[in-house]
């Protein structure tokens, strides 16, 4: 549960990143646009969490996403490498991804 811990907070701290990186377990169906949306669901406009969204809990795609830019956002990755690197990773492996805006 630490992982889940973890990349919810970085998700909360660095939205910045995680709206930039696409996740691929199918989540588009459910109006996700990148990773980010898998963990926080609502924020105010000063950019507090005010929902969290349920989903990011139980999904080992999202939460390797995740973990993977944070993993790398804290080794000093930029966001573009970031987005690069998870596209690499994954891409290959699972059928559609969000769609996610360029950073």
């Amino acid at each position: 549960m630490a992982i889940v811990q973890q990349v919810y907070e970085f998700a909360a701290r660095h939205p910045e990143v995680l709206q930039y990186v696409p996740c691929y377990c199918g989540c588009e169906r459910m109006g996700h646009t990148g990773n980010h949306e898998c963990f926080v669901k609502a924020r105010k406009a000063n950019g507090t969490v005010t929902e969290w969204e349920p989903h990011g809990i139980g999904c080992a795609i999202c939460l390797d996403v995740g973990r993977d830019a944070m993993t790398m956002f804290n080794s000093g990755a930029s966001v573009p490498q970031i987005r690069s690197a998870i596209e690499h990773k994954y891409a290959a492996h699972f059928p559609s991804s969000t769609p996610t805006p360029k950073p």
